[in-house]
């Protein structure tokens, strides 16, 4: 038995970056900025209110229904000097969907921004703190009348919550995904070891997704290291305000998702600022496609970092440095989502927990520190996820003789037509290839004779071309059996609060257009 699993309480990043840059900026939002002791001050006053206005203890929840600022930023940092849990709702989602986050995760209480009267209303919780309210439970009333206090952190073991990490829920309900002080103390080193290397207090990261999930993981990294953080003032994605800020501020990294760089890199603004400062643009959630790939590396320089990894792994299963990405297909590892992560072991499984030989498909499993606790609440679901100590990450995939991961589709997006699997990423990867399409997605959809056939969703550059002359050039790529029965152009993809495009929304709105009508 160990003598001790104490570690350190994730809250002190932020207390050690005050406490040598204390003076330089920590956070920029819009026109405003904070330095690193303002943060650190701010953060230790609502802690304080937390604890002394509305008695939060050690273990206690507190739901977060917000859009990125500076007080969400500091609000973390906030519950885990309590030795609290930082419980984050995507802003985006319904009233009824937050009101259920707050019953299944136990939260104590919520801090939303006030703008969200209808979410304040749907929740059931013990207390409410608005950001820019009005009255005593306003934040930035809560952090004046309080600061000043004393905070000692709270003392905290390696598995003790800090972050209900909620899953995107493609299938059913979202799941709370409990990540730990120790689990995220290994992350955080992690993500500075395999991600950024170099990574320190000149850098500057600006955020281009919501604090609540992957940003908000790569932000702790960045407080661990003194780097400051800069948060773009609207609400809303705007390419052209973005590297704007990436000129003014010298930005050295960021971290999103494939369909945001690739509205990065084909807004005309990426060539009105110099970007030249940026070393790692950091895509995760998705494989990126060839050609959006290629085009992102044309522009931006050598600066692409992929990784591969679910919040239940908090973004730590695989990594494709800057080196191993190019434009030249003859040198590059096409497909490939990258090797290992520092200290992670990772297989490709089949359904009886057996690496399979490399070149052959199955499950993509992973074992480490950077695992999640297991999902808060659900006993059903845990025994699903783990198999003799490994994650199942519900990802299909293969691995080379040198143990590079290329992933072939989620397992729930496979479909089987006239008894053959069919797996959509290589079919919208060859659609992609047709100049006049922007984005692709292909869903298996129930077919009297077939079981499923293929229905392709496109969006096009300019002019739509016909469907019939796209599956006429697509037939001469794809094998008969692979090619899909029917396409369908419109305006735009819907896409996730976090910028993802998924199937699961794409289906329900090809249902909700009733554009399967003749499939």
């Amino acid at each position: 038995m160990p003598v001790s699993t104490r570690v350190m309480n994730l809250s002190q990043f932020l207390t050690e970056s005050a406490r040598r840059y204390g003076d330089d900026i920590g956070l920029v939002w819009g026109e405003a900025t904070w330095t690193w002791d303002q943060i650190e001050a701010r953060a230790t006053a609502f802690a304080a209110a937390l604890r002394d206005r509305y008695g939060m203890v050690k273990g206690d929840r507190l739901l977060v229904q917000s859009a990125n600022c500076n007080q969400m930023f500091e609000a973390a940092f906030a519950c885990w000097k309590l030795g609290c849990v930082w419980v984050p709702a995507n802003f985006r989602q319904t009233p009824e969907d937050v009101a259920w986050l707050a019953g299944s995760s136990g939260a104590k209480g919520l801090l939303a921004g006030a703008e969200f009267a209808d979410h304040i209303a749907a929740c059931d919780v013990g207390f409410t703190v608005t950001i820019g309210g009005e009255g005593s439970d306003d934040y930035d009333t809560l952090v004046a009348e309080h600061m000043g206090r004393e905070v000692i952190p709270a003392a905290v073991d390696r598995d003790d919550p800090a972050w209900f990490f909620f899953t995107s829920g493609t299938t059913g309900k979202p799941k709370a995904a409990v990540l730990t002080h120790g689990q995220m103390a290994f992350v955080v080193t992690n993500h500075l070891c395999d991600l950024m290397p170099g990574t320190g207090p000149e850098d500057a990261s600006i955020v281009v997704a919501p604090l609540s999930h992957g940003a908000g993981i790569h932000q702790l990294a960045q407080v661990a290291h003194g780097v400051k953080t800069i948060l773009p003032g609207g609400t809303k994605f705007d390419a052209g305000e973005v590297w704007r800020l990436i000129e003014e501020w010298r930005v050295t990294n960021a971290f999103t998702v494939p369909t945001i760089v690739k509205l990065l890199v084909e807004h005309p603004a990426v060539h009105e600022y110099d970007h030249a400062s940026l070393r790692y643009m950091i895509y995760a959630g998705a494989p990126m496609y060839r050609a959006d790939q290629v085009r992102a590396l044309e522009v931006l320089g050598p600066v692409l970092v992929q990784y591969f990894g679910l919040g239940e792994v908090t973004g730590n299963i695989t990594v494709l440095p800057p080196a191993h990405h190019s434009a030249n297909d003859a040198v590059m590892r096409i497909g490939t989502c990258g090797f290992a992560r520092t200290a992670m072991q990772v297989q490709v499984q089949d359904a009886e927990g057996r690496e399979v030989a490399p070149g052959d498909t199955g499950e993509v499993a992973v074992i480490g520190p950077a695992v999640f606790a297991g999902y808060h609440d659900n006993p059903e679901a845990n025994a699903k996820a783990f198999r003799d100590g490994w994650f199942l990450t519900g990802d299909l995939g293969h691995m080379d003789a040198e143990g590079f991961l290329y992933l072939t589709d989620r397992a729930s997006d496979m479909y089987i037509s006239g008894g053959s699997n069919i797996y959509p990423r290589e079919i919208e990867e060859k659609i992609l290839l047709h100049p006049a399409i922007s984005e692709c997605a292909v869903l298996g959809m129930p077919d009297p004779t077939w079981g499923e056939v293929g229905v392709a969703v496109c969006v096009a550059r300019g002019a739509a071309p016909e469907a019939g002359a796209l599956l006429d050039w697509l037939s001469a790529k794809v094998p008969r059996y692979k090619m899909p029965k029917a396409v369908v152009f419109w305006e735009e993809m819907p896409k996730s609060g976090y910028g993802k495009i998924t199937k699961k929304l794409i289906r329900a709105e090809l249902i909700a257009r009733g554009d399967l009508a003749g499939v």
